[in-house]
């Protein structure tokens, strides 16, 4: 069982440009009092057969976490497009936020966004060289979450108010336990 779980993930600047900065806020549970810090990072995977182009765009330390519902919002640079292959820029590319806890991942939301000209004539014709200024960026409203199994330094409280907090959070869903794997291999960094 996870003592943090993932209720909701609002992009609060979508779509938008492609060189403004990702705004989000993250509202998760949890269900026990945790010892340190959540670690949260924010990666962007333009070309998934290649991780040495993976860049990650800001981290974030939340904590003291209390029990109950937390929220934060986070803001991430946006990508640097010297670092992402020509190929590449248009198009599909994945957006990953990923949560640790004392160096353990132990979930990973990731989301396509899809780059493109801001108006009909440059995506029917795009220019060759590329105009970033140009661009906007859409990100999907459907992501793909992913949950590790990790060592928790303390254990999920076994009385009624817990059980009762565990069985509100499973009974009511967010957008992202819509396509979720909940298998617990170790991370690879490639896959939204």
């Amino acid at each position: 069982m996870s003592i943090v779980t993932i209720r909701n993930v609002e992009f609060l600047n979508n779509p938008a440009k492609f060189s403004d900065a990702y705004r989000f806020r993250v509202t998760f549970d949890c269900i026990a009092h945790l010892q340190d810090d959540l670690e949260w990072r924010l990666i962007y995977v333009s070309s998934p057969g290649n991780e040495d182009l993976d860049q990650e765009l800001d981290d974030c330390l939340v904590g003291p976490v209390p029990m109950g519902v937390n929220s934060f919002e986070f803001e991430g640079s946006p990508p640097d497009p010297s670092k992402i292959p020509k190929e590449d820029v248009l198009g599909v590319a994945a957006l990953i936020l990923t949560g640790s806890y004392k160096d353990q991942e132990f979930v990973r939301v990731g989301y396509y966004q899809n780059t493109e000209y801001d108006n009909e004539e440059m995506k029917e014709t795009p220019p060759e060289k590329i105009m970033f200024e140009r661009l906007v960026r859409d990100i999907s409203s459907k992501p793909r979450v992913t949950r590790f199994q990790i060592k928790w330094d303390v254990a999920p409280p076994t009385t009624g108010r817990a059980a009762a907090g565990a069985a509100t959070s499973a009974a009511v869903p967010s957008a992202n336990d819509l396509d979720t794997d909940d298998s617990s291999p170790a991370p690879n960094g490639t896959a939204p």
